[in-house]
């Protein structure tokens, strides 16, 4: 009787319950393979923003001139196949000549909304400044307690000059021969070797 009940299988029950937990589990692999595809995609899009954004960035920061401030826009044509939006704001900061440069990147669809037309993918805030004076040659004390001048080293600034660096406002020094090549430094003298020394008295042999 045992051995006909062991030989008989699976009832239609245990079966059903067995693919319901099957289902259930294929359902939560999917969905986790669903997820890490979406944001594997969404990734990729905010590093192509992110890098037209700091290519823009970077085209404002080198200019020769300081650009207007406000806000300005443009698009960029078929890169990474499609088509993206920047827009780029300029302000200027309490500090003289220093620029906050903000620049948001997104990219464009076809038949976009006005929602999808503020949804930036990615922002990039830089500044740009001006010199404050021209370099003059000056090198900082970074030895000094409070960046003091040596005497006879300084030019009233707490800075100290580089090594071989022309005074501010002083003539180029003599050259050899007029040909404009400085002259070089005289060689150090050479250092007299010391006499050998005396043997004291008695204490000579033979």
């Amino acid at each position: 009787m045992s051995a006909a009940r062991r030989a008989r299988g699976f009832t239609l029950v245990e079966v059903l319950v067995a693919l319901v937990i099957v289902a259930f589990g294929m359902g939560a692999v999917l969905a986790a393979l669903s997820s890490s595809a979406n944001n594997t995609a969404a990734l990729r899009e905010r590093t192509l923003a992110e890098w037209l954004a700091l290519n823009q960035l970077t085209a404002t920061r080198i200019a020769t001139s300081a650009p207007s401030e406000g806000s300005t826009e443009g698009d960029v044509d078929s890169y990474a196949n499609g088509q993206w939006h920047w827009q780029q704001t300029v302000e200027a900061l309490d500090v003289p000549g220093v620029q906050r440069i903000t620049v948001q990147v997104r990219r464009v669809t076809a038949n976009e909304s006005a929602a999808a037309r503020e949804s930036w993918l990615t922002t990039v805030v830089g500044f740009r400044g001006d010199a404050l004076a021209r370099p003059d040659g000056n090198l900082p004390n970074w030895a000094g307690s409070a960046f003091a001048a040596a005497p006879g080293q300084g030019n009233g600034n707490g800075r100290v000059r580089s090594p071989g660096a022309p005074q501010p406002g002083a003539e180029p020094g003599p050259t050899e021969g007029g040909s404009g090549t400085p002259t070089p430094p005289a060689s150090p003298l050479p250092t007299p070797s010391p006499a050998p020394p005396t043997p004291a008295p008695g204490l000579s042999g033979g």
